[in-house]
């Protein structure tokens, strides 16, 4: 069986189901194919923060000094589990080189660019209805410190937000308690990023899907592309077990698995998966107003209508989705340090769920052609931001397919800067 249409984005997660309502409203075909279900590999279930104020790449100055701490510790909040891989010692080397003060000033600029653009077409979409069931909510973010050294040395990158424009206000414990009214904190210190909000990101996802549907775009799950067709610089169809798919335009849209994706075109992605869990509260007893980052435990804590959940870890295992229980007990653990009086008998049987991040060695997308393939297009390599850029993304890849004037530059993002 052949299916053909203008475009044939591969992954729908919240990448690939922005990119295909961006392409739809812009009168192409399109047809969206995910070879599990819809957001269920990193989207769905994630803390659900739209953040502006994630301008720092994860390749930062002190983040290899951290990491040599943390990466054999399996309760670390950063963990490389031991393998024999040739594309993650190169993907280490790499990330270790980009961790340097002037790439990170570099990166800072087109990091917050992007994020600010995507903040104000989420609430575009917001006012358009098509995510108006996902409990979109401007409350800010709350960064929050145990540690008066370690606060110390993060108020730089407060000040860092502060001077590219960002609203930031640095916080005393009682500054803290005074706008943090639903459950007291022990941190001696705090940040507070006035223009991030959140959002259900399983909502999201649904309402993203009810309006592609509503679009014409065709969705199909339980779909892997195992190959391709291609001649001359250009990809004629794409395989699956039981179906071939052409288009004029393919989007590789599939997260932490595209470079397995495009191995058989002879393309190297330096892509790696980072694994975060996270642990969901149904109709808890207390819970913040404020989303919250606890930083030495890089735990985030998202409070929705009717449930709470704390999101964190970074663990570089391969493509293994199975979750280690010793790693969510430390994440958990971790939560009585920061809100003492929180209830957390029943959060070993809550629900747990893991997803895996596509991490960059320097923190920045991909977004673009690649020069080996005319008409094939990345849009992968968001780490932890994947939801906060999904709309940017989704716009900048309609302006590449549809040749209009990208709305943000996009040479850093090149996918092959590493080549």
């Amino acid at each position: 069986m052949t299916q053909k249409s203008d475009t044939l984005i591969i992954g729908g997660g919240a990448i690939g189901l922005c990119t295909a309502y961006y392409l739809a409203e812009r009168g192409l075909s399109v047809t969206l194919v995910e070879r599990d279900e819809i957001g269920s590999a990193c989207s769905d279930k994630n803390a659900g923060l739209i953040a502006p104020s994630h301008i720092i790449p994860l390749a930062a100055p002190g983040i290899v000094a951290h990491g040599v701490k943390w990466m054999f510790k399996r309760k670390s909040p950063f963990y490389i589990k031991p393998r024999l891989s040739l594309d993650l010692l190169s993907w280490v080397w790499q990330f270790m080189r980009a961790c340097s003060e002037s790439r990170m000033r570099k990166s800072v600029p087109v990091l917050y660019e992007l994020l600010q653009t995507s903040h104000a077409l989420f609430e575009q979409l917001d006012k358009a209805g098509v995510i108006a069931g996902c409990g979109l909510s401007k409350k800010g973010l709350l960064m929050l410190y145990k540690n008066r050294k370690t606060f110390e040395t993060e108020r730089r990158e407060a000040e860092l937000a502060r001077e590219i424009g960002l609203q930031v206000n640095e916080l005393q414990p009682h500054e803290i308690e005074n706008l943090e009214t639903g459950i007291s904190t022990s941190a001696v210190g705090g940040v507070y990023y006035e223009q991030d909000a959140h959002l259900q990101p399983e909502a999201f996802i649904m309402g993203l899907r009810t309006a592609l549907e509503q679009r014409g775009v065709i969705l199909l799950t339980g779909v892997e592309v195992t190959g391709f067709e291609f001649a001359n610089g250009q990809i004629s169809s794409a395989l699956t077990p039981d179906a071939k798919f052409t288009a004029d335009e393919f989007v590789l849209a599939g997260g932490a698995w595209s470079p397995d994706i495009v191995r058989g075109l002879g393309l190297r992605l330096p892509v790696q998966a980072g694994k975060g869990y996270s642990v969901t509260v149904e109709n808890p007893k207390q819970k913040p107003n404020i989303p919250a980052i606890l930083v030495e435990a890089r735990l985030a804590v998202t409070p929705f209508s009717d449930s709470l959940r704390f999101a964190g870890t970074m663990e570089l295992a391969g493509l293994d989705p199975a979750i280690s229980r010793r790693r969510v007990h430390a994440m958990l653990d971790a939560i009585s340090d920061y809100y003492p009086n929180f209830d957390t008998s029943g959060l070993q049987s809550a629900e747990v769920w893991s997803g895996l991040r596509p991490c960059t060695p320097d923190g920045l997308p991909f977004i673009g052609r690649f020069k080996k393939f005319s008409n094939l297009v990345a849009a992968t390599g968001h780490a932890m931001l994947g939801i906060s850029l999904a709309p940017v993304t989704g716009r900048l890849v309609a302006d590449i397919l549809t040749r209009s004037t990208p709305g943000c530059d996009l040479s850093p993002l090149r996918v092959d800067r590493f080549n």
